[in-house]
């Protein structure tokens, strides 16, 4: 973390005091503390949050899973089953996929990239940051991204 990040954090604040921040107060916190080591507790406590609530849907799916071992003799009720499953490993899937994010940003927290654009090095904006704490780029720079993947598939 910069050492103008850590002149910016009081000596008695807390990590957990740090994190008490509320939306509104965040967003109306001065440009000038964009990222300071308020910003970046709420930041982490709610990706901490997040990483949480996953995994503890994912247990308590896994768990339902195995405890439904029931055979259905009639083939529209297996199929039913079969397609709850299904839609529960696309969920799984998608979850695993944040789950990947929500450590990547984290990972961006504590090497002190959290909050700037991958692709131009711009802030990303903390109205972004708080509808999509995973965002890794500007709005504008993401749907640059999406445009090239969508004319070149990569």
């Amino acid at each position: 973390m910069s050492a103008a990040l850590l002149d910016r954090a009081k000596p008695n604040d807390s990590p957990k005091s740090l994190s008490k921040l509320t939306e509104q107060q965040l967003l109306a916190m001065p440009e000038s503390d964009y990222m300071s080591d308020a910003q970046l507790a709420f930041f982490r406590a709610k990706l901490e949050s997040m990483r949480a609530e996953i995994l503890a849907h994912a247990q308590q799916a896994t768990d339902e899973l195995r405890d439904e071992v029931t055979v259905f003799a009639d083939p529209a009720d297996r199929a039913t089953i079969e397609e709850e499953h299904n839609l529960e490993q696309c969920t799984r899937e998608r979850e695993r996929k944040l789950l990947t994010s929500v450590a990547q940003a984290i990972s961006r927290i504590d090497a002190g990239d959290y909050g700037w654009c991958e692709e131009t090095g711009d802030p990303i904006g903390i109205a972004r940051l708080l509808a999509r704490p995973t965002a890794s780029c500007t709005v504008e720079a993401q749907e640059r991204r999406e445009a090239r993947q969508r004319m070149f598939g990569a």
